[in-house]
């Protein structure tokens, strides 16, 4: 074997042992956080779980709500609602989560922030107290659907969709079908039908009956004052104020501790992560928006 040949395989395996390492390190860097860290003061605890943006899903409120209810040091809840709602079904599965706490007698108080709209709305409406700002835009007492059509722009591309289905309905609401008079009203009808299960739980547990809910339940948002005056909320306040509030309810004396879970972010994602989470986040909305959702779908 030459010398040259001997300097030529040195250096590709050191090329190579630095490729391999560099690969490991990145890796490691981008792979996503591990554990999770809870962070509290030094006071009687409150469990703080926060709901933002557009409701997709409910397991990781579920989870936490259900974590602190089970958890005995954790002497009541606050729920930080920023949200304009989302999928009914998720909106409903936190809610009742939130019902259970309560009745099983540890205190939640909620506290909504810029927004607390329809599903939002929704899952406040299982806790023992509503706070709300002034300014805070909720209500929202609505169902919406959004579909797709793709039907123009296929035709525009030569495209063609064949479809062999049993049953007139089983594809109604297709992006690749104009929506026929028939389907409008089968949709119709599920809205209908999950708008009075929202005017149900708002009449419940707010103390209302549900026809003098039906005229707040037009999908419109209303301000924290105006829904305090209108029984929808139960009282003004910041979030320093719910705070205090919770304790309260709880018999907490002096400053309560806040107990929230924080999940461990990696270095790749520091860097990229809440880029590529809007990317992914627009995304996902556009693609898996439900069928029927308790969504504010103004600015």
């Amino acid at each position: 074997m030459s010398r040259s040949t001997k300097w030529f395989l040195l250096v590709l395996g050191i090329l190579t042992l630095f490729t391999v390492g560099f690969t490991i390190i990145i890796l490691s860097l981008a792979g996503p956080g591990q554990g999770r860290a809870i962070t509290s003061g030094f006071g009687e605890k409150i469990g703080l779980v926060e709901i933002k943006g557009v409701i997709t899903s409910s397991e990781n409120a579920v989870r936490q709500i259900k974590s602190y209810r089970e958890n005995g040091s954790i002497r009541a809840l606050l729920l930080r609602i920023d949200s304009p709602g989302g999928g009914v079904a998720a909106s409903q599965e936190i809610y009742e989560e939130v019902r259970k706490t309560r009745e099983s007698g540890k205190p939640v108080v909620v506290s909504m922030g810029a927004i607390a709209a329809s599903g939002g709305y929704y899952i406040a409406c299982g806790a023992s107290r509503i706070v709300a700002n002034r300014g805070t835009l909720t209500g929202s007492i609505g169902v919406v659907s959004e579909f797709l059509q793709l039907t123009e722009a296929l035709e525009k591309l030569g495209v063609s969709v064949n479809t062999i289905k049993s049953g007139a309905l089983k594809d109604a609401g297709s992006p690749t079908k104009e929506m026929t008079v028939q389907d409008r009203v089968y949709f119709q009808e599920l809205m209908d039908e999950v708008h009075e299960q929202f005017i149900g739980v708002v009449a419940s547990e707010r103390g209302m009956s549900p026809d003098s809910v039906r005229p707040l339940a037009d999908g419109s948002v209303m301000t924290g004052e105006t829904a305090v005056k209108k029984g929808l909320v139960d009282t003004l306040g910041t979030y320093e104020d719910a705070i205090l509030i919770t304790a309260e309810l709880a018999g907490i004396d002096g400053e309560p501790s806040l107990v929230k879970e924080r999940v461990r972010r990696s270095f790749w994602d520091g860097i990229f992560g809440e880029t590529e989470e809007a990317v992914v986040k627009a995304a996902r909305e556009l693609l898996e928006r439900p069928v029927l959702s308790y969504r504010y779908v103004g600015p």
